[in-house]
């Protein structure tokens, strides 16, 4: 079986048809969607009738459970967490700043599946930005002030008690725990060789990166909000449009990615896999 592949245009992502994701996979099969993935770097399956066996399935194709912090699993799972919204909800998009998943434990993930089970009219789309191409079309000066040094990253701006889903966050649907633990910080280099393909990427930004190894605060942030500037502009950007039973696997390795409002009035479901570093 050979996969149809539509590339979307953007920087990233692509539409993939000719595959039931509710069978097991061929080894071919996940060879080629790995294949696409690694060359997308997103990629959007349309019209899949998945179940929650089905979603840890694919996803234990690609790699190991990932560990998801902070934010409790639904019940009778404990690799699936529901990105949920009420229609009444006026607390903060979850998840509207860019960021890489989790890029701030010691062995970041590999990538995430994210599948649509109720999907606003409107509005709910999903930013991503390639940073394999902001890396390379950085502007010398400015590549030669992050090569060699590494970012300090950190959940304490989002999860610790004190943070954006901290104690103050009230009236939200998903189930989210924040901890102290969020306080805890590890290093990155800002530019990293992915593993797989052996391309170089800037990885992770401002969020979960709270700074720079060596350097004083002031001057590490200045570089930090520096680089997010430019690795979040329109044209390393793919916009993706849900739609109901669409399953999406991203690449935390060389993208970013944001949540987008403009569906207020309606609910939101999606259920979502961590794919694990090998």
């Amino acid at each position: 079986m050979t996969l149809d592949i539509t590339p979307s245009g953007e920087a990233c992502g692509a539409a993939v048809r000719g595959v039931d994701l509710a069978s097991p996979l061929t080894p071919d099969l996940v060879a080629q969607i790995r294949a696409a993935w690694l060359d997308h770097q997103v990629l959007a399956f349309p019209d899949q009738s998945l179940t929650d066996d089905d979603l840890e399935r694919f996803t234990l194709a690609f790699g190991p459970f990932g560990e998801d912090p902070f934010i409790a699993p639904i019940p009778g799972r404990r690799h699936i967490i529901a990105v949920k919204r009420a229609a009444d909800e006026t607390s903060p998009i979850f998840a509207e700043s860019w960021h890489s998943d989790w890029s701030f434990q010691r062995t970041p993930p590999a990538g995430t599946c994210l599948y649509g089970i109720t999907i606003p009219p409107t509005g709910g789309d999903t930013l991503f930005a390639s940073q394999y191409k902001a890396l390379d079309e950085m502007p010398d000066a400015l590549r030669k002030r992050i090569e060699g040094k590494n970012a300090i990253h950190s959940a304490k701006n989002a999860y610790s008690p004190q943070g954006m889903y901290g104690a103050g966050d009230k009236g939200r649907s998903m189930d989210i725990r924040p901890s102290a633990e969020a306080e805890a910080t590890w290093t990155h280099p800002f530019i990293r060789k992915h593993p797989e393909t052996g391309r170089e990427s800037l990885f992770g930004c401002a969020g979960y990166i709270i700074g720079v190894e060596d350097m004083d605060p002031a001057e590490g942030w200045d570089l930090v909000t520096e680089i997010y500037r430019w690795q979040t502009r329109p044209e390393f950007q793919y916009r993706h449009r849900w739609q109901k039973d669409m399953l999406v696997m991203w690449d935390n390795r060389c993208t970013l990615h944001m949540a987008t409002g403009g569906y207020a009035g309606h609910d939101r479901l999606l259920h979502r896999t961590t794919i694990g570093a090998a």
